[in-house]
């Protein structure tokens, strides 16, 4: 009896897993024919998830943030990425794959973001502007810490800008948030296409009851990482939003680079 009980307690609750990551391009022309501009680029990613199991509570929580910039000759700096994105999902066990949850998203970005296809440059975004923050009830469909779905049918959320942006991203002109209650479906499912490749899926979907439903808003990403060796990996990272409130066309962002690569795995049993 003692032995079980030993046994039991060494069991880790909390399982840990952080990966770094930096992408670097550089390309140089000289007397190039064809033409083409000097370019170097750089991307750090770094994305930390926190799984927490006892008894029938589940609580799996998700960071992810990543920046990035380019120089082009006579351009200057470019901003290729700039992301903030915290998620967190609580589920206590209902029977079998199902969970009673709530979950809690924030989002945003660390630095001012501009169009340059005008001249001059229009600010577009900044610091916390805009910010998400969603949060609310419902039921999670978890299978594995590598695949669930959670629905949940009234989630709240705020949208936050400062002054300048007022009257963008959804918030009325002379006020600094906005405030949606609709419908959030959020998934996750990572696997392995073959050996040393694995695919990594990211959705969500949010339409808000109270602002035009028919408007919905979709956040995919798509990672393909290539392990070369425990250090060494190439990715493929596919970005797709639709939100009419930020822009009224397809968002898409793409991303493919070699770099180095560290990850870690800890587990805590208290």
């Amino acid at each position: 009896m003692l032995f079980s009980q030993q046994k039991t307690d060494s069991i880790p609750k909390w399982k840990v897993h952080g990966r770094f990551a930096f992408v670097f391009n550089q390309s140089t022309f000289s007397n190039w024919a064809s033409g083409g501009e000097n370019t170097i680029a750089g991307n750090i990613n770094i994305n930390y998830d926190f799984n927490y199991k006892k008894d029938n509570i589940n609580w799996d929580s998700r960071i992810i943030t990543s920046y990035g910039l380019s120089h082009l000759s006579e351009k200057g700096y470019r901003k290729t990425d700039d992301r903030f994105e915290f998620n967190s999902l609580l589920g206590i066990k209902s029977k079998d794959y199902w969970f009673f949850s709530f979950i809690t998203n924030f989002k945003t970005q660390y630095t001012t973001g501009y169009n340059y296809k005008v001249e001059p440059k229009v600010e577009v975004s900044n610091f916390f502007s805009p910010a998400y923050l969603s949060f609310g009830p419902g039921m999670l469909w978890k299978k594995s810490d590598n695949l669930n779905l959670n629905i949940a049918p009234a989630t709240a959320r705020f949208t936050f800008v400062n002054d300048v942006f007022s009257g963008k991203f959804g918030v009325e002109q002379g006020k600094n948030s906005s405030f949606g209650l609709g419908f959030n479906l959020a998934g996750y499912f990572k696997f392995n296409l073959m050996e040393n490749i694995e695919m990594e899926n990211i959705l969500a979907v949010y339409s808000d009851y109270l602002n035009k439903p028919q408007n919905i808003d979709i956040d995919y990403q798509s990672n393909i990482r290539f392990i070369v060796n425990k250090h060494i990996k190439m990715q493929m990272t596919f970005h797709t939003i639709m939100d009419d409130n930020s822009s009224g066309r397809i968002q898409f962002r793409q991303l493919f680079g070699l770099g180095v690569n560290y990850s870690f795995h800890e587990k805590v049993t208290y």
